[in-house]
């Protein structure tokens, strides 16, 4: 069986151009090429294609929140974000969200084709030039998140709650008032929490245990 490919590109013509000739490849089946002015088809035909090349130049993080809402399927196609560019900053923003390769768009017809066969056998792609940096990005990012852990396990189990319960958007009060908690005793939790995770507001402490929600909810 070949490869089934979706094309999503805020260009028309390139989107077309670029269809057309991988059609031509015996291994390549293009399913669809759209406008990405339409995230709703995009969302729709992507579940149903291996490989999506998704234009990365997308203004406003489009693509990269179109890429993270179809890699959170099960069903999800492997992205190849293609751009005009290739600043690191922007490819670690691609891999966070999901995507296997960046591409630029000034690459060779065969260079492409070599990276969509190998992103389907389930390989990822990096421009060389830029790899170093990207990868530096994404240890530092790994170090910050075991940092935070580290941090994030000194809590008690109270000022888990506290901390969840604010994460969720709850103010002081309503902090107290879930918890069963006089305002006072709250206001002690946070000052100890705040001390333990070296922050110097409520809001620093909620932005540092964000991609931790999960794991406080379960606690408390």
């Amino acid at each position: 069986m070949g490869i089934s490919v979706f094309v999503v590109d805020q260009e028309r013509t390139f989107a077309d151009a670029l269809a057309a000739r991988l059609e031509a490849e015996p291994d390549v089946e293009v399913v669809a090429a759209v406008h990405a002015r339409t995230p709703a088809e995009c969302l729709i035909v992507g579940r149903h294609a291996d490989v999506m090349l998704l234009d990365g130049d997308l203004p406003e993080r489009a693509a990269m929140r179109l890429c993270e809402e179809l890699c959170a399927r099960d069903d999800a196609p492997r992205v190849i974000m293609l751009s005009y560019a290739s600043q690191p900053e922007r490819i670690v923003d691609a891999v966070r969200s999901g995507a296997t390769a960046w591409v630029r768009k000034n690459e060779s017809l065969q260079h492409l084709l070599q990276v969509i066969r190998g992103v389907a056998r389930g390989e990822t792609w990096l421009p060389p030039a830029e790899t170093g940096q990207v990868l530096g990005y994404l240890m530092a990012d790994q170090e910050r998140r075991q940092d935070n852990d580290r941090l994030l396990a000194a809590l008690t189990p109270r000022e888990r709650e506290v901390l969840a319960c604010l994460a969720k958007g709850a103010g002081r009060q309503e902090v107290a008032e879930q918890l069963h908690l006089s305002a006072n005793t709250v206001r002690t939790h946070l000052q100890n929490l705040m001390a333990k995770l070296g922050v110097h507001s409520t809001l620093e402490a909620v932005a540092l245990s964000r991609p931790h929600l999960e794991q406080l909810r379960g606690s408390s």
